[in-house]
């Protein structure tokens, strides 16, 4: 069971969570006084109600030192990422020019929160600036996690954030760090992101976009959330170097984090050169790749040159789970999108910001079939599974099949239930592989939004978002028995 020392930490720990998350409020609010829009009043009263509610209930509940234990983590971060949820919602539903109902506030919220870029926004053109600056701002803050920046500070209020580091943080490693403190390695991921958010908004201006265009598309690409300023998406620029720019970002952004933190210690590419997960994420992107342009040629909806810089972008944006893409994306071959919508399930790297199962999960478990075969062949052979020179233990290859065999069978699940619902197998497919993955294009009747879907199907596929954004486990070890009389 739960006592009521632990349940007080968790209380006090939500709150000063909460409490910190009520500041992003503050840069919307000053495009908004830049650009003279209404929408300040609703960032404002955002932020008034999630610092006040935030600021009672911590002060209310402060403790003396506690060790968090791993339950409290798991705990921790459920709840956080349910009232991250709620208050991204609050001003879109507050806004009076939006004017939308509170299931497509806060399905716009989770959904940006959580980087899948989904939007049941019809017309952007009519949207205040900062509420799209908010929108990728959201994509920029949900993409490393506000949890990994605020175990940077937790040191201060006396609680180990550790047990918090190892819930947030995806993939089958969650153990390792890259500094010895935890402190720093939230800095160094933070400042990592930050430098590639810059690098990539001066990018785009370059390459055409305004200041502000860049600054958001940046925001979004970087933390390959998807949101763009536009309807048309990239498309609206019909711009080979904005494609160009937005591909090669995406792949970036894919790279885990670690790896580009172990290069600027070295001063050497070797440590992504070696890496073998990097390696293969890279060979699977060049094959998808190749397929994906192959089929636009064999299209003859585009010259040559336009189909290879099309399909590098939709490639990199769609396997990475980004988002972003050309204005007539849907219209393009279908069996183009069946591939692109696949090749989103295996996402990027373990340590970047992508979604999806992620391409070390898949390197283990193709290393193990390999094994298997071998095994059968010479039954009493000793086969060992490594990554690189790194031997895999039982441990992580029972956790990798077991995640494996979760998310298809969650996919499915919630592509019975939107089929249930009325919905064809294509649009359920479709919308299920953009939130699950936190992807964000559908296709089929979500293919030009998701304002379209009922709200039962919002309120599932807000499920389908959060379970792919916490990779599963954190939410059904909730569900457990197990957790609550531990």
């Amino acid at each position: 069971m739960v006592n009521k020392k632990q349940t007080l930490i968790v209380i006090n720990l939500c709150s000063f969570l909460v409490l910190l998350y009520s500041l992003s409020m503050l840069p919307p609010m000053l495009i908004a006084l830049i650009y003279k829009e209404k929408s300040l009043f609703s960032f404002f009263y955002t932020l008034i109600i999630a610092s006040v509610v935030g600021g009672i209930c911590w002060q209310a509940s402060r403790q003396k030192k506690v060790q968090l234990r791993t339950q409290d983590g798991f705990l921790i971060i459920v709840l956080f990422w349910t009232f991250f949820s709620l208050i991204s919602a609050l001003p879109l539903w507050i806004d009076s020019t939006l004017n939308i109902s509170l299931t497509d506030a806060l399905f716009e919220g989770v959904s940006g929160i959580t980087t899948t870029g989904a939007s049941v926004l019809s017309d952007l053109n009519v949207v205040p600036k900062s509420i799209l600056y908010y929108r990728a701002q959201l994509n920029f803050i949900g993409g490393l996690g506000v949890i990994v920046l605020a175990v940077a500070i937790l040191p201060l209020l006396g609680i180990g954030g550790a047990k918090l580091y190892q819930s947030e943080m995806p993939g089958p490693f969650k153990e390792e760090r890259l500094t010895p403190r935890l402190a720093d390695t939230a800095k160094t991921l933070w400042s990592t992101y930050m430098l590639l958010a810059s690098l990539c908004t001066i990018s785009f201006r370059v390459a055409g976009m305004s200041w502000f265009d860049a600054l958001c598309h940046s925001l979004s690409t970087i933390s390959l959330g998807g949101f763009s300023t536009h309807n048309e998406s990239l498309g609206f620029y019909n711009s080979a170097p904005v494609e160009m720019v937005a591909g090669i970002f995406s792949i970036l952004s894919a790279v885990s984090f670690a790896l580009y933190f172990a290069a600027a210690q070295r001063r050497s590419l070797m440590p992504l050169y070696s890496n073998p997960e990097l390696r293969f994420f890279l060979l699977i992107l060049f094959i998808v790749m190749a397929l994906a342009c192959i089929q636009l040629v064999n299209s003859d909806r585009y010259p040559v040159t336009e189909a290879l810089v099309h399909g590098f972008l939709l490639t990199s944006s769609m396997m990475t789970d980004n988002g972003l893409a050309t204005g007539d994306y849907a219209q393009l071959p279908a069996n183009t999108v069946i591939l692109l919508l696949l090749a989103s399930f295996f996402g990027g790297c373990v340590g970047s910001t992508c979604g999806g199962i992620k391409a070390l999960r898949f390197l283990i478990m193709y290393k193990q079939s390999r094994r298997e075969i071998h095994q059968m062949l010479h039954p009493n052979a000793v086969h060992l599974i490594k990554v690189g020179s790194t031997p895999i233990q039982d441990r992580v290859l029972r956790s990798v099949w077991s995640f494996f065999f979760l998310y298809v069978f969650f996919s499915l699940f919630f592509m019975w239930m939107l089929n249930v619902m009325g919905y064809d197998m294509m649009t359920a497919f479709g919308t299920v592989a953009a939130c699950i993955n936190n992807m964000g294009l559908g296709f089929g009747e979500t293919a030009a939004g998701f304002g379209g879907l009922s709200g039962s199907a919002k309120w599932l596929m807000c499920a389908a978002m959060l379970f792919g954004r916490l990779e599963i486990y954190p939410i059904l070890i909730l569900c457990s028995r197990t957790f609550w009389r531990t």
